[in-house]
């Protein structure tokens, strides 16, 4: 669940729901987005889980909701409910890449209109915006550096927009940029850190906030870059 994009809250919370619903009430968890301490009782040993890779999957933190309301209600056994969890774990991601960069560049496009780009601009922020996505996902393989591959990706989206209403396809430079980097800023990343805040996970709140802030500074020295250049 933390690997695929969920807040620790609802991690600490699922963890405790299945241990109470096989008798240990004293369960004690500790989560922040790098790793999970977990305690079944006070006379037990405490594991540690590192979270090394962090994405958004909400269809695997979905699914990991169900099973444990299962097991919890006893719908299912334990060795079922493993076997779920291991199927879940295992699946690969509920989108192909190529479908996500479709998606990002006709929301891209959307997203220049919405913010009253011209119609003449849906174009140039779609191929903006699918050339930024593919940038981002080329650049996080080939260097595990999320922000370099931010930097990047935004990089590379205004030196095409600029480089397509120079050439006279499109109209509204700014509004082409402002759509196209719309995939790559961290929505999901800043609700979950008001919401860790807002349930008192202060550690992982502020965390989530620094990573959300560090993203959103990659983006726009990615754009500055490209508006010094030019």
């Amino acid at each position: 669940m933390l690997r695929s994009g969920a807040e620790t809250y609802r991690v600490e919370d699922t963890m405790a729901r299945i241990a109470s619903s096989f008798g240990f009430t004293n369960s004690n968890s500790y989560v922040t987005p790098t790793g999970i301490i977990f305690q079944l009782d006070k006379a037990g040993s405490a594991q540690l889980i590192q979270i090394v890779t962090r994405t958004t999957d909400l269809r695997k933190v979905v699914a990991v909701n169900s099973i444990s309301r299962q097991l919890s209600t006893g719908e299912i056994s334990v060795q079922e409910a493993y076997t779920l969890l291991h199927q879940v774990d295992i699946e690969a991601h509920a989108f192909s890449i190529w479908l996500q960069i479709i998606a990002a560049s006709i929301a891209s496009g959307c997203f220049t209109i919405m913010f009253q780009g011209k119609w003449l601009d849906f174009i140039p922020g779609m191929i903006c915006g699918g050339l930024g996505y593919c940038a981002l996902i080329y650049f996080h393989h080939l260097v595990r550096v999320k922000f370099f591959a931010e930097l990047m990706a935004s990089f590379l989206i205004g030196i095409v927009s600029f480089l397509l209403t120079s050439a006279g396809i499109g109209q509204s430079l700014d509004k082409i940029i402002i759509g196209s980097v719309m995939p790559l800023v961290p929505g999901l990343l800043i609700t979950n850190a008001v919401r860790d805040l807002m349930a008192g996970h202060l550690v992982s709140g502020l965390s989530r906030g620094a990573e959300a802030f560090l993203t959103a500074f990659a983006i726009g020295t990615g754009i500055a870059v490209v508006f010094i250049i030019f």
